[in-house]
Protein backbone atom coordinates (compact mmCIF):
# COMPACT_ATOMS: atom_id res chain seq x y z
CA UNK A 1 0.00 0.00 0.00
CA UNK A 2 2.73 2.37 0.94
CA UNK A 3 4.55 1.73 -2.35
CA UNK A 4 1.37 2.36 -4.28
CA UNK A 5 0.86 5.70 -2.52
CA UNK A 6 4.45 6.68 -3.22
CA UNK A 7 4.12 5.85 -6.91
CA UNK A 8 0.83 7.71 -7.09
CA UNK A 9 2.44 10.77 -5.50
CA UNK A 10 5.35 10.63 -7.93
CA UNK A 11 3.00 10.37 -10.91
CA UNK A 12 0.84 13.26 -9.80
CA UNK A 13 3.88 15.36 -8.88
CA UNK A 14 5.49 14.70 -12.23
CA UNK A 15 2.24 15.49 -13.99
CA UNK A 16 1.92 18.71 -12.00
CA UNK A 17 5.45 19.77 -12.82
CA UNK A 18 4.83 18.94 -16.49
CA UNK A 19 1.63 20.97 -16.52
CA UNK A 20 3.43 23.87 -14.87
CA UNK A 21 6.30 23.56 -17.35
CA UNK A 22 3.89 23.53 -20.28
CA UNK A 23 2.03 26.50 -18.83
CA UNK A 24 5.29 28.37 -18.28
CA UNK A 25 6.54 27.52 -21.76
CA UNK A 26 3.21 28.60 -23.26
CA UNK A 27 3.32 31.88 -21.36
CA UNK A 28 6.94 32.43 -22.30
CA UNK A 29 6.25 31.77 -25.97
CA UNK A 30 3.24 34.08 -25.99
CA UNK A 31 5.24 36.75 -24.19
CA UNK A 32 8.04 36.33 -26.72
CA UNK A 33 5.57 36.64 -29.61
CA UNK A 34 4.11 39.76 -28.01
CA UNK A 35 7.65 41.13 -27.72
CA UNK A 36 8.23 40.50 -31.45
CA UNK A 37 5.06 42.35 -32.44
CA UNK A 38 5.35 45.25 -30.02
CA UNK A 39 7.01 48.43 -31.38
CA UNK A 40 9.97 49.73 -29.43
CA UNK A 41 9.32 52.51 -26.93
CA UNK A 42 11.06 55.24 -28.90
CA UNK A 43 10.82 58.83 -27.71
CA UNK A 44 12.30 61.91 -29.35
CA UNK A 45 15.32 61.56 -27.07
CA UNK A 46 15.81 57.97 -28.24
CA UNK A 47 15.34 58.45 -31.98
CA UNK A 48 18.97 57.58 -32.74
CA UNK A 49 21.26 54.83 -31.50
CA UNK A 50 24.96 54.40 -32.12
CA UNK A 51 26.45 50.92 -32.33
CA UNK A 52 30.06 51.19 -31.28
CA UNK A 53 32.63 49.24 -33.24
CA UNK A 54 32.95 45.74 -31.77
CA UNK A 55 29.77 45.98 -29.67
CA UNK A 56 28.01 42.62 -29.09
CA UNK A 57 24.29 42.05 -29.49
CA UNK A 58 24.10 41.45 -25.74
CA UNK A 59 25.61 44.84 -25.01
CA UNK A 60 23.29 46.53 -27.51
CA UNK A 61 20.23 44.81 -26.04
CA UNK A 62 21.24 45.72 -22.48
CA UNK A 63 21.79 49.39 -23.39
CA UNK A 64 18.43 49.63 -25.17
CA UNK A 65 16.67 47.96 -22.21
CA UNK A 66 18.38 50.37 -19.81
CA UNK A 67 17.18 53.31 -21.90
CA UNK A 68 13.63 51.94 -21.78
CA UNK A 69 13.51 51.45 -25.53
CA UNK A 70 13.48 47.64 -25.34
CA UNK A 71 11.29 45.64 -22.95
CA UNK A 72 13.42 42.49 -22.77
CA UNK A 73 17.12 42.28 -23.61
CA UNK A 74 17.18 38.46 -23.38
CA UNK A 75 14.47 38.17 -26.01
CA UNK A 76 16.44 40.34 -28.46
CA UNK A 77 19.56 38.23 -27.91
CA UNK A 78 17.51 35.06 -28.54
CA UNK A 79 15.99 36.59 -31.67
CA UNK A 80 19.42 37.51 -32.97
CA UNK A 81 20.72 33.98 -32.49
CA UNK A 82 17.52 32.49 -33.93
CA UNK A 83 17.94 34.58 -37.07
CA UNK A 84 21.71 34.10 -37.27
CA UNK A 85 22.28 37.86 -37.07
CA UNK A 86 24.05 38.11 -33.72
CA UNK A 87 27.47 38.46 -35.37
CA UNK A 88 26.34 40.42 -38.46
CA UNK A 89 25.53 43.75 -36.82
CA UNK A 90 27.37 46.74 -38.30
CA UNK A 91 28.72 49.71 -36.37
CA UNK A 92 27.31 53.19 -36.93
CA UNK A 93 24.59 55.65 -36.00
CA UNK A 94 21.04 54.54 -36.80
CA UNK A 95 17.70 56.36 -36.96
CA UNK A 96 15.06 54.54 -34.89
CA UNK A 97 11.56 54.94 -36.31
CA UNK A 98 8.55 55.06 -33.98
CA UNK A 99 6.98 51.90 -35.44
CA UNK A 100 10.17 49.83 -35.29
CA UNK A 101 9.72 46.27 -33.99
CA UNK A 102 12.54 44.05 -32.65
CA UNK A 103 12.67 42.26 -35.99
CA UNK A 104 12.87 45.59 -37.76
CA UNK A 105 15.58 46.73 -35.36
CA UNK A 106 17.75 43.75 -36.24
CA UNK A 107 17.05 44.29 -39.94
CA UNK A 108 18.27 47.87 -39.54
CA UNK A 109 21.40 47.00 -37.54
CA UNK A 110 22.38 44.29 -40.01
CA UNK A 111 21.69 46.46 -43.07
CA UNK A 112 24.32 49.05 -42.17
CA UNK A 113 21.96 51.83 -43.31
CA UNK A 114 23.41 54.39 -40.96
CA UNK A 115 22.45 58.06 -40.72
CA UNK A 116 24.31 60.09 -43.34
CA UNK A 117 25.32 63.71 -42.98
CA UNK A 118 26.49 65.99 -45.77
CA UNK A 119 29.01 68.70 -46.47
CA UNK A 120 29.04 70.74 -49.67
CA UNK A 121 32.09 72.15 -51.41
CA UNK A 122 30.96 74.89 -53.78
CA UNK A 123 32.32 75.49 -57.27
CA UNK A 124 34.70 78.42 -57.15
CA UNK A 125 35.65 77.96 -53.51
CA UNK A 126 39.29 78.23 -52.49
CA UNK A 127 41.03 75.57 -50.42
CA UNK A 128 40.79 77.88 -47.41
CA UNK A 129 37.00 77.99 -47.74
CA UNK A 130 36.91 74.21 -48.08
CA UNK A 131 38.83 73.76 -44.84
CA UNK A 132 36.53 76.25 -43.10
CA UNK A 133 33.47 74.25 -44.18
CA UNK A 134 34.99 71.12 -42.64
CA UNK A 135 36.05 72.88 -39.44
CA UNK A 136 32.56 74.37 -39.00
CA UNK A 137 30.72 71.09 -39.55
CA UNK A 138 29.37 69.79 -36.21
CA UNK A 139 29.60 66.08 -37.07
CA UNK A 140 32.91 65.88 -38.94
CA UNK A 141 35.71 64.56 -36.74
CA UNK A 142 38.35 67.29 -36.79
CA UNK A 143 41.93 66.10 -37.09
CA UNK A 144 43.40 69.48 -37.95
CA UNK A 145 42.85 72.87 -36.36
CA UNK A 146 43.01 76.45 -37.54
CA UNK A 147 46.76 76.54 -36.96
CA UNK A 148 47.46 73.56 -39.23
CA UNK A 149 49.17 74.66 -42.45
CA UNK A 150 48.01 73.65 -45.90
CA UNK A 151 51.33 71.85 -46.35
CA UNK A 152 50.58 69.76 -43.27
CA UNK A 153 47.11 68.94 -44.58
CA UNK A 154 48.50 67.79 -47.92
CA UNK A 155 51.15 65.75 -46.14
CA UNK A 156 48.40 64.04 -44.13
CA UNK A 157 46.67 63.24 -47.42
CA UNK A 158 49.84 61.68 -48.78
CA UNK A 159 50.63 64.47 -51.29
CA UNK A 160 53.24 66.60 -49.48
CA UNK A 161 54.67 68.22 -52.62
CA UNK A 162 51.35 69.17 -54.24
CA UNK A 163 49.73 72.59 -53.97
CA UNK A 164 46.18 72.08 -52.63
CA UNK A 165 44.32 74.74 -54.61
CA UNK A 166 41.89 73.29 -57.12
CA UNK A 167 42.70 69.67 -56.26
CA UNK A 168 39.37 68.86 -54.60
CA UNK A 169 36.16 68.32 -56.54
CA UNK A 170 33.25 70.61 -55.63
CA UNK A 171 30.25 68.46 -54.73
CA UNK A 172 28.02 67.37 -51.86
CA UNK A 173 29.60 64.52 -49.91
CA UNK A 174 27.54 62.18 -47.72
CA UNK A 175 29.20 60.51 -44.75
CA UNK A 176 28.34 58.70 -41.51
CA UNK A 177 29.07 59.90 -38.01
CA UNK A 178 32.71 59.35 -37.09
CA UNK A 179 34.10 60.39 -40.48
CA UNK A 180 37.20 62.58 -40.32
CA UNK A 181 37.97 65.71 -42.31
CA UNK A 182 40.90 63.91 -43.92
CA UNK A 183 38.65 61.09 -45.13
CA UNK A 184 36.31 63.57 -46.82
CA UNK A 185 39.21 65.42 -48.41
CA UNK A 186 40.59 62.12 -49.69
CA UNK A 187 37.28 61.43 -51.46
CA UNK A 188 37.18 64.93 -52.97
CA UNK A 189 40.81 64.65 -54.08
CA UNK A 190 40.24 61.27 -55.75
CA UNK A 191 37.08 62.54 -57.42
CA UNK A 192 38.86 65.54 -58.90
CA UNK A 193 41.73 63.35 -60.13
CA UNK A 194 39.27 60.99 -61.82
CA UNK A 195 37.18 63.75 -63.42
CA UNK A 196 40.26 65.59 -64.66
CA UNK A 197 41.69 62.40 -66.17
CA UNK A 198 38.40 61.62 -67.94
CA UNK A 199 38.04 65.13 -69.34
CA UNK A 200 41.70 65.30 -70.40
CA UNK A 201 41.37 62.02 -72.27
CA UNK A 202 38.45 63.43 -74.28
CA UNK A 203 39.97 66.91 -74.87
CA UNK A 204 39.77 68.80 -78.14
CA UNK A 205 42.88 68.60 -80.37
CA UNK A 206 45.64 71.20 -80.60
CA UNK A 207 45.02 73.01 -77.35
CA UNK A 208 47.80 75.25 -75.95
CA UNK A 209 47.77 73.13 -72.79
CA UNK A 210 50.56 70.66 -72.09
CA UNK A 211 49.10 68.72 -69.16
CA UNK A 212 45.97 68.00 -67.12
CA UNK A 213 47.40 70.36 -64.48
CA UNK A 214 47.38 73.26 -66.96
CA UNK A 215 43.80 72.36 -67.89
CA UNK A 216 42.87 72.51 -64.18
CA UNK A 217 44.48 75.94 -63.85
CA UNK A 218 42.61 77.30 -66.86
CA UNK A 219 39.36 75.74 -65.64
CA UNK A 220 39.74 77.46 -62.27
CA UNK A 221 40.12 80.84 -63.98
CA UNK A 222 37.04 80.16 -66.12
CA UNK A 223 35.12 79.15 -62.99
CA UNK A 224 35.89 82.46 -61.29
CA UNK A 225 35.15 84.56 -64.36
CA UNK A 226 31.51 83.56 -64.79
CA UNK A 227 28.65 81.89 -63.01
CA UNK A 228 26.72 81.57 -66.27
CA UNK A 229 27.13 77.97 -67.40
CA UNK A 230 26.49 78.70 -71.07
CA UNK A 231 29.31 81.27 -71.20
CA UNK A 232 32.07 79.01 -69.98
CA UNK A 233 33.04 77.64 -73.43
CA UNK A 234 33.08 81.20 -74.84
CA UNK A 235 35.30 82.47 -72.05
CA UNK A 236 37.51 79.42 -72.51
CA UNK A 237 37.74 80.30 -76.20
CA UNK A 238 38.96 83.81 -75.39
CA UNK A 239 41.66 82.52 -73.05
CA UNK A 240 42.78 79.76 -75.41
CA UNK A 241 43.12 82.22 -78.30
CA UNK A 242 45.09 84.61 -76.08
CA UNK A 243 47.42 81.80 -75.03
CA UNK A 244 47.98 80.84 -78.67
CA UNK A 245 48.82 84.43 -79.59
CA UNK A 246 51.06 84.95 -76.58
CA UNK A 247 48.74 87.64 -75.18
CA UNK A 248 48.39 88.33 -71.48
CA UNK A 249 45.25 86.75 -70.03
CA UNK A 250 44.47 89.93 -68.04
CA UNK A 251 41.82 88.41 -65.81
CA UNK A 252 40.87 90.08 -62.52
CA UNK A 253 40.21 86.93 -60.43
CA UNK A 254 43.85 85.92 -60.72
CA UNK A 255 44.95 89.32 -59.44
CA UNK A 256 42.54 89.04 -56.51
CA UNK A 257 43.81 85.58 -55.66
CA UNK A 258 47.40 86.81 -55.72
CA UNK A 259 46.55 89.64 -53.33
CA UNK A 260 45.38 87.18 -50.70
CA UNK A 261 44.18 88.82 -47.49
CA UNK A 262 45.17 92.26 -48.81
CA UNK A 263 42.11 92.25 -51.06
CA UNK A 264 39.40 94.33 -49.37
CA UNK A 265 36.64 93.77 -51.93
CA UNK A 266 37.66 96.67 -54.17
CA UNK A 267 40.08 96.02 -57.05
CA UNK A 268 42.01 99.20 -57.90
CA UNK A 269 44.07 100.14 -60.94
CA UNK A 270 47.27 99.99 -58.90
CA UNK A 271 46.44 96.38 -58.00
CA UNK A 272 46.50 95.47 -61.69
CA UNK A 273 50.05 96.77 -62.02
CA UNK A 274 51.39 95.36 -58.76
CA UNK A 275 53.26 92.21 -59.71
CA UNK A 276 52.57 88.87 -58.02
CA UNK A 277 52.98 85.34 -59.38
CA UNK A 278 49.22 85.36 -60.04
CA UNK A 279 48.91 88.77 -61.74
CA UNK A 280 47.98 87.97 -65.35
CA UNK A 281 48.26 91.67 -66.23
CA UNK A 282 52.00 91.62 -65.48
CA UNK A 283 52.89 87.98 -66.26
CA UNK A 284 52.27 85.89 -69.34
CA UNK A 285 50.72 82.45 -69.55
CA UNK A 286 48.77 80.63 -66.88
CA UNK A 287 49.06 81.16 -63.14
CA UNK A 288 51.39 78.86 -61.15
CA UNK A 289 48.46 76.95 -59.63
CA UNK A 290 44.67 76.91 -59.88
CA UNK A 291 42.93 79.76 -58.09
CA UNK A 292 39.84 77.84 -56.94
CA UNK A 293 37.96 74.55 -57.21
CA UNK A 294 36.53 74.32 -60.73
CA UNK A 295 33.47 72.18 -61.43
CA UNK A 296 33.22 69.64 -64.21
CA UNK A 297 31.57 72.14 -66.58
CA UNK A 298 34.49 74.54 -66.25
CA UNK A 299 36.99 71.73 -66.83
CA UNK A 300 35.05 70.59 -69.87
CA UNK A 301 34.95 74.15 -71.20
CA UNK A 302 38.71 74.54 -70.77
CA UNK A 303 39.22 71.41 -72.85
CA UNK A 304 36.48 72.18 -75.38
CA UNK A 305 36.63 75.96 -75.95
CA UNK A 306 34.08 77.54 -78.26
CA UNK A 307 35.21 78.57 -81.73
CA UNK A 308 35.23 82.25 -82.62
CA UNK A 309 37.44 85.31 -82.89
CA UNK A 310 36.72 87.09 -79.59
CA UNK A 311 39.81 88.12 -77.62
CA UNK A 312 38.13 90.31 -75.00
CA UNK A 313 35.09 90.29 -72.76
CA UNK A 314 33.54 92.64 -70.22
CA UNK A 315 30.87 92.07 -67.58
CA UNK A 316 27.48 93.45 -68.58
CA UNK A 317 26.17 93.78 -65.03
CA UNK A 318 23.55 91.04 -65.29
CA UNK A 319 25.91 88.14 -64.64
CA UNK A 320 26.92 87.77 -68.29
CA UNK A 321 29.62 89.20 -70.55
CA UNK A 322 29.96 91.04 -73.84
CA UNK A 323 32.59 89.49 -76.13
CA UNK A 324 34.70 91.49 -78.58
CA UNK A 325 37.14 90.57 -81.34
CA UNK A 326 39.04 93.88 -81.38
CA UNK A 327 40.40 96.22 -78.74
CA UNK A 328 38.37 99.16 -80.11
CA UNK A 329 35.14 97.18 -79.82
CA UNK A 330 36.13 96.08 -76.34
CA UNK A 331 36.84 99.66 -75.21
CA UNK A 332 33.43 100.73 -76.46
CA UNK A 333 31.86 97.86 -74.51
CA UNK A 334 33.78 98.87 -71.38
CA UNK A 335 32.45 102.44 -71.66
CA UNK A 336 28.93 101.14 -72.22
CA UNK A 337 28.76 98.50 -69.51
CA UNK A 338 31.13 99.75 -66.84
CA UNK A 339 32.12 103.41 -67.05
CA UNK A 340 28.72 104.84 -67.98
CA UNK A 341 26.89 102.49 -65.59
CA UNK A 342 29.07 103.60 -62.68
CA UNK A 343 28.56 107.33 -63.24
Amino acid sequence: MALRRILKFIVWSTLGVLILAIAAATWLWRDYQAFLNQPLAISQADDTYTVERGASLGRIAAELEERGVLSNALYLKFLGRQRGDALRIKAGEYALAADLTPDGLLDLLVSGKVIEYSVTFVEGWTFRQTLEALRDHPVVVHTFGEDMTTDAVMKALGHPDLHPEGRFFPDTYLFPKGTTDIQILERAFTRMSDVLAEEWEARAPELPLDSPEEALILASIIEKETGVAGERPEIAGVFVRRLRKGMLLQTDPTVIYGMGEDFDGNLRRRDLTTDTPYNTYTRGGLTPTPICMPGRDAINAALHPADGDALYFVATGDGGHYFSATLNEHNRAVRRYQIERNR
